[in-house]
């Protein structure tokens, strides 16, 4: 059986939109994800701050990474954000991802995004289906 890391590692190396974000993995164990990105330019919005999709691409990632770290492929069925602060362009944003239950067909994950001062400025929910098929 793989290790979280080998996993995600694995995962990573196939995914090419966290990639084009700049994601840096920090932390992966099972149920367990910390990633982190630099805001840039290219990230902006017309109100020249960071677009509300970067934080939920963050997040989202983050989820994955953490709910496939078991060892079994998990798909989202469900997710929302709620943006708590504006995000500028420079900002180093840290995604913390938690498992809060797992079952025998779904798990719940959530996720806190702050920024380089430790403030939240989002928060995420997410749910999961979990598959059959190991990595």
């Amino acid at each position: 059986m793989k290790t979280p890391k080998e996993i995600v590692e694995g995962m990573m190396a196939q995914d090419a939109f966290s990639h084009l974000l700049g994601m840096k993995l920090l932390l992966i164990d099972k149920g367990l994800c910390t990633l982190q990105c630099e805001v840039t330019k290219e990230m902006a919005n017309g109100f020249g701050i960071a677009h509300g999709g970067i934080t939920y691409s963050l997040a989202d990632s983050a989820l994955a990474f953490a709910a496939n770290a078991h060892g079994t492929h998990c798909f989202s069925v469900d997710t929302n954000i709620a943006h708590l602060k504006k995000v500028k362009l420079g900002d180093v944003l840290t995604a913390i991802c938690t498992e809060s239950h797992r079952g025998k067909r779904t798990g719940v994950y959530v996720v806190e995004i702050q920024n380089q001062d430790a403030k939240r400025v989002a928060y995420f929910r997410g749910t999961v289906f979990i598959g059959s098929e190991a990595w």
